[in-house]
């Protein structure tokens, strides 16, 4: 079962928006569990095998697991069936924290990833239906930021990641179609890495990870915020 769900509407969404924060994750002995909505194809430069490669490869890189539930990329939708294939793999993995994509972007499948999530999450509780596996709520929902938009966003939380921003290159230099095959994209990894240090000059560390949160956060005493 896993500590923490990270879901994504396409392999190297989680990397991009929360993959140093997963590392830190794994690292302190969390199970992650990485779900990607779709398998990421087609694309230019990539094919279904070696996305599924470059996933796997990323993930381990993080030191986390991946399953991809197969819905169709490009034509994303929240829909009944969509929300009940993720709650599923909530109700069986009964994760403590669920992370979901930004709900506001201009890729289509981000937002209604978004929606997925947040459906799903309350679907998963539910007692009369024939979903599999038994009821399960996750305390907390949080979003990380990986949109296709110039946002600038005031965030709930960041995670210090200097110790993992490596790690973080790494899996995502794992997608080698995505990103270095591509001339489009050529500048993505770096503009990636100036980010994260520039979220680290305001939480005055190396590098870090924006998150949102629709709920207030509780903390049991402010010593916990130290």
């Amino acid at each position: 079962m896993a500590d923490v769900l990270c879901v994504g509407a396409h392999p190297d969404d989680v990397e991009i928006g929360m993959g140093g924060t997963v590392a830190t994750l794994t690292a302190r002995g969390a199970d992650v569990l990485l779900v990607d909505l779709t398998d990421g194809e087609p694309t230019p430069y990539g094919t279904r095998e070696r996305r599924a490669a470059e996933a796997a490869e990323a993930a381990s890189a993080l030191g986390c697991r991946r399953l991809t539930l197969g819905l169709p990329n490009r034509a994303l939708f929240d829909t009944v069936d969509a929300r009940t294939s993720l709650a599923e793999v909530i109700r069986a993995e009964r994760p403590r924290v669920l992370f979901a994509p930004y709900p506001e972007d201009a890729h289509p499948d981000h937002a209604a990833a978004a929606a997925i999530v947040q459906a799903a999450r309350f679907y998963a509780k539910f007692t009369k239906t024939a979903m599999s596996g038994e009821p399960h709520h996750p305390p907390r929902l949080y979003r990380y930021m990986a949109v296709h938009l110039r946002l600038v966003r005031e965030p709930s939380f960041l995670i210090d990641v200097s110790q993992t921003l490596t790690k973080k290159l790494r899996a995502l230099g794992a997608y080698e179609s995505q990103f270095r095959a591509n001339p489009a994209n050529i500048g993505v990894l770096d503009l990636v890495e100036r980010t994260a240090r520039a979220w680290g000059d305001i939480a005055r560390v190396e590098a870090a990870e924006p998150f949102f949160a629709p709920e207030p956060v509780v903390v049991p005493s402010p010593l916990d915020l130290l």
